[in-house]
């Protein structure tokens, strides 16, 4: 964000494991190298060289785009699939889960909107997902808050068990799709590490079921919610801090 500004800057392509970016641009390299300088990550200048077109890197990216369209389809229908299996069986943690998977497919569809885009309407795109993703977990919190102090009975364990672990075996094939690409862009390995967090969230959900089954109380399931909508709360605010940076 901080180089999209730049107008001279055509494509930025980075390589997270070695800690590199390539910059294409039509001039004044020095520009470049100020505003790394001034964001404080050690940066280093390696080299600068004439650039001739290639097909290489647009090949790469119309490769990437399969696995998000399939990562954030998978999501989009789990989404509504958790929330209309939280809501009948009155789980929390199921309505929690389906939030965050919509919290992913957001990250999904702004990592689709990456290449080619204008940096404004990168910016104002996420924004909008950053405020939608936290008016949905405050409202989430509010939610358990008041079934804490209602006496709603326990959630259906069975309903719960079931729906979650149809969402981990999601989630897992989601990993693997993208596992055969995740190394190729920043995007995707952002997309990676989101997918490896819902399995966590997938597997607390699990365990939620389980302790309703054990003890008939409500408490695992609203504890297991609360917890994933801080988390879909938390990750609302990063993007909120990164599209004002």
């Amino acid at each position: 964000m901080a180089l999209g500004e730049n107008a001279n800057i055509k494509r930025l392509i980075f390589d997270l494991p070695e800690r590199k970016l390539e910059v294409i641009l039509e001039k004044n390299p020095d520009a470049v190298e100020e505003t790394l300088a001034g964001l404080n990550l050690g940066s280093q200048l390696l080299q600068v060289e004439d650039f001739h077109e290639n097909h290489n890197h647009t090949a790469s990216d119309l490769q990437a785009r399969g696995p998000l369209i399939a990562v954030l389809s998978i999501n989009a229908v789990f989404f509504v699939v958790e929330m209309i299996a939280g809501l009948l069986s009155q789980s929390m943690g199921l309505i929690a889960d389906s939030l965050d998977m919509l919290a992913d497919s957001f990250v999904y569809g702004l990592s689709l909107l990456v290449i080619g885009k204008a940096m404004t309407l990168k910016r104002r795109i996420a924004r909008l997902s950053g405020y939608t993703q936290l008016a949905l977990a405050s409202a989430g919190v509010i939610e358990v808050v008041r079934r804490f102090i209602g006496n709603e009975a326990a959630p259906d364990f069975v309903v719960m068990a079931t729906v979650a672990s149809l969402a981990l075996s999601a989630n897992v094939l989601s990993l693997f799709i993208l596992a055969r690409t995740r190394d190729k862009g920043v995007h995707l390995q952002a997309s990676w590490i989101f997918t490896s967090n819902d399995v966590i969230a997938n597997l607390g959900v699990l365990v939620a079921a389980l302790l309703v089954y054990v003890s008939g109380s409500k408490l695992p399931d609203l504890i297991v919610g609360i917890l994933i909508f801080g988390f879909v709360g938390y990750g609302a605010l990063r993007i909120l801090r990164l599209a004002k940076s």
